[in-house]
């Protein structure tokens, strides 16, 4: 999803367009995670920019996406650009802590 997204509209209130936005939003989200995963691929991750427009967005994290929508709204922009572009994700594990690897043992 590549959008901009306008913050007026002649018949909708502020508010209830920046819900409507989040909904749509989340809805895109969960329609790309139903789709099938390719062989070898744990999960669906995402790329996600934000900005006032597709020049300038930033690189932002996927849970952050409704802070910056409000944020948006609070700055009382006319527009944002939002994208977020669905790619294959793989899980790693996480060290143990007794595989720890110390460089420093005591000498004998």
């Amino acid at each position: 999803m590549k959008k901009t997204f306008k913050m007026s509209h002649p018949k909708i209130k502020v508010p209830r367009l920046v819900e409507a936005i989040k909904y749509e939003v989340k809805k895109y989200i969960k329609r790309e995670r139903k789709k099938t995963l390719p062989p070898g691929v744990d999960f669906w991750d995402f790329d996600c920019r934000f900005g006032d427009d597709q020049t300038s967005s930033e690189t932002i994290h996927l849970s952050e996406i409704n802070k910056y929508i409000s944020l948006a709204e609070s700055k009382q922009l006319e527009s944002f650009y939002l994208e977020i572009l669905a790619k294959p994700g793989h899980r790693s594990k996480k060290p143990k802590p007794d595989q720890t690897i110390c460089s420093e043992e005591p000498q004998a």
